[in-house]
């Protein structure tokens, strides 16, 4: 066996004198010898991978049936498969964007064709595929890997909800064999993991240390600095590396900038889609000088000679950053992870902590709203009832699905209600959740405000308490002979990174004298205690895709995408308003009652802020056209046709509307609210003609045609 053994590692690495590193030829060995729970928990770039698959082709070679890998994510299986494939097993995969091959997997599972499978998941949830798994036509599992493990714990599923199904579902395989492994553990997921993966769970454990890796910290408020130090530093960086930020918007945005700056590098997000295996090659093989990536690529993505990992912001844990930041040097001598600290890390990185769970409120809403529903809801009709943007129900509905006596069941595509109940149990391992993720933020938080000792820090909060007594610890030494990099920046740069972030319909600025034509309480200059702040628009509105989908809203045939509410709460986490709005409202409109509030409310949900319709329109106002905007039917019209409902709360507020034509009911919403009482007033509109209407050129009214149209007619705004 152990010849055999090094000539497979020597395979798998392509290093004709590669050895075993301490622990993997043990491991090895010890599944083969028989049944077995192993939990290994070791850093990123040990080659935890080689252990399984190695252990499944002695397997296979010794008569015993196939492997099944649990895997999480198509980056981390496409990189598995190759793997597997250079050891020379015959690996398939099947999950949720691959179903043309499902069949003909199945049936090369069925003629004992296959050496390994990789799943999803989200697999365990289907009975049919359950059925497929346990067919007695299909040769017994001779051994079953959880690959990124942590994803069971309660820090992981809300991540992937349906790992939870491997709790139960190992209770169900009869596999003897189980081999569960991870990088990323704290005392709290290595004691769930200890309870979820069966009795009898042996854990070994390596030094969570890695002395190649310099770590740094730098500080840099606000955006343009970041930016400018990466458009300079990037080019004096050796090989290539990865630069994580916190949402789509900043990836997207910060990518196309260092492409601006003539720096070979491409976004990676959950919108990247079908281009995400061609970037992971591009980058692999060198043809990229980074990726500039969400979360979407993490877990598992194997370049060994990744030089570096830069952080554009604060994750929101240790366990994220250590898992990111392991992606560099795991080949090589040494290897960066830079942490860039902005003035938005703690506002996005609080909103992204309270996303993943689920209030006790919440929970009890959607399944009163199932119960009394006279048949199956799907995922969009529930999230419009509940007024939840529909990716977050979605969410919740796996995650219940996954409780014992669950209170929810899937039927097709949509859901049901099962009449069973959440215990108090349930409810207090959430508020146990909520209360160790702020915790694990405030660790993160810590984090950053060292001076040295990075990697001393990591390894004490992320160790073993019985692992730091053999841990070799240096406090206040830097392992690595990486000299640090300066945190200056050319003024050039960052004037151009300023001005890349404020393009022409970016920003909204307030009215501050009222039009002729105006009642005479509404004359002359805007006082200043009456004026809106300056405030911001997510496109122009001579964007003809901006155009589609609002004439689709407002005509009533599609309701708002997710995307759409994304990006505009993207757009407001990256604006950090002073002070910050404290409350959502919207601009209301007679003939689409139920357009701008829904954008509101969906709005303010991932904002995690209440939403209060304060104002009402009392009777519609002649539509409004780029030549018509400013007309005197329209402005005599304005101050009659909005009102106060309710006193609105004395806090800043968000004031979200669709168009802004001329700016002028903004500017009239602003005035009632702060006359009755709020405080200061952020207007947010998804699309902006104010610079178009300023120019007074029929040449512009021509221009935006198709845009200006189906908009001004009857999918007219209430502006």
């Amino acid at each position: 066996m152990a010849h055999r053994a090094r000539t497979l590692l020597q395979l798998g690495t392509g290093q004709p004198q590669a050895q075993f590193r301490t622990g993997q030829e043990a491991a090895i060995r010890d599944l083969l010898a028989g049944p077995r729970r192993l939990l290994m928990v070791q850093r990123t770039g040990w080659g935890k991978s080689l252990v399984y698959f190695i252990a499944a082709s002695l397997l296979r070679e010794a008569g015993a049936g196939p492997t099944l890998l649990v895997s999480p994510l198509l980056a981390l299986m496409r990189n598995q498969i190759l793997a597997a494939r250079r050891l020379g097993l015959r690996a398939a995969a099947i999950h949720g964007e691959n179903r043309r091959a499902w069949r003909r997997v199945e049936a090369a599972l069925a003629a004992n064709a296959l050496d390994l499978l990789l799943i999803a998941p989200e697999r365990l949830a289907d009975p049919r595929f359950g059925a497929v798994l346990f067919d007695r036509t299909v040769p017994g599992w001779s051994l079953l890997v959880v690959d990124e493990a942590h994803c069971l714990s309660d820090w992981g599923h809300d991540f992937r909800p349906c790992y939870r199904l491997l709790a139960p579902f190992l209770v169900r395989s009869g596999v003897h064999r189980l081999l569960a492994t991870t990088a990323t553990v704290n005392a709290r997921v290595l004691e769930d993991l200890s309870g979820l993966l069966g009795p009898n769970l042996e854990v070994r454990r390596g030094p969570v240390r890695r002395d190649n890796l310099c770590l740094q910290v730098l500080h840099m408020p606000r955006r343009p600095e970041r930016m400018a130090w990466l458009a300079d530093t990037l080019p004096l960086l050796p090989g290539s590396g990865i630069i994580y930020a916190l949402t789509i918007a900043d990836a997207e945005r910060l990518a196309a900038w260092l492409r601006c700056c003539g720096l070979a590098v491409a976004a990676y997000t959950g919108r990247s889609g079908a281009c995400r295996p061609q970037l992971e090659r591009d980058l692999l093989d060198n043809r990229l000088q980074a990726l500039v990536a969400t979360s979407a690529l993490g877990m598992g993505f194997d370049k060994p000679d990744l030089a570096w990992v830069i952080h554009f912001q604060m994750p929101p844990s240790l366990l994220t950053y250590y898992q990111q930041v392991g992606r560099a040097g795991r080949a090589l001598a040494q290897g960066r992870g830079i942490l860039l600290c902005g003035e938005e890390d703690d506002t996005v990185c609080r909103h992204l902590v309270s996303r993943q769970g689920m209030e006790r409120e919440q929970g009890e809403a959607l399944l009163s709203t199932l119960a009394a529903a006279q048949g199956p809801m799907s995922p969009e009709d529930l999230a419009g009832r509940l007024q939840v943007p529909s990716e977050r129900l979605a969410r919740w509905l796996n995650l219940l699905a996954t409780v014992q006596a669950s209170p929810v069941r899937r039927f097709g595509s949509q859901w049901v209600a099962t009449g069973a109940s959440l215990g108090e149990t349930f409810w207090t391992a959430a508020a146990r959740r909520r209360r160790q993720r702020e915790q694990e933020l405030a660790d993160m938080q810590a984090y950053t405000r060292l001076r040295r000792g990075h990697m001393t820090f990591l390894a004490r909060k992320l160790g073993a308490a019985g692992l730091m007594a053999h841990l070799r610890v240096w406090p206040g030494r830097q392992l690595s002979a990486l000299p640090p990099l300066g945190a200056s920046v050319d003024v050039a740069r960052l004037q151009a990174a300023a001005g890349f972030l404020q393009p022409g319909a970016g920003s909204l600025a307030p009215l501050e004298a009222w039009p002729a034509g105006l009642p005479s309480e509404a004359a002359g200059e805007i006082p200043r205690r009456d004026r809106a702040r300056p405030g911001r628009v997510l496109c122009r509105a001579d964007d003809p895709e901006a155009a589609r989908v609002l004439a689709a809203v407002k005509g009533g045939r599609r309701r708002w995408p997710a995307q759409l509410i994304v990006d505009c709460r993207d757009l407001l986490l990256g604006w950090q308003p002073s002070p910050q709005p404290r409350w959502v409202t919207c601009v209301p409109s007679c003939r689409h009652p139920n357009g701008v509030p829904e954008l509101a409310w969906r709005l303010a949900e991932q904002l995690d802020l209440p939403f209060m319709e304060v104002l009402e329109q009392t009777h519609p106002r002649p539509p409004p056209t780029l030549a018509t905007a400013a007309s005197p039917e329209r402005l005599a019209s304005l101050s009659s046709s909005l009102r106060l409902v309710r006193r609105p709360p004395a806090e800043p507020v968000l004031l979200v509307d669709d168009l802004a034509y001329t700016g002028l009911t903004l500017a009239w919403s602003a005035r009632l609210l702060q006359g009755a009482g709020s405080g200061p007033v952020w207007p947010m509109v998804l699309a902006s003609f104010v610079h178009l209407c300023s120019r007074g050129s029929e040449a512009w009214g021509r221009h935006l045609g198709s845009v200006a149209t189906p908009i001004s007619g009857p999918a007219a705004s209430s502006l």
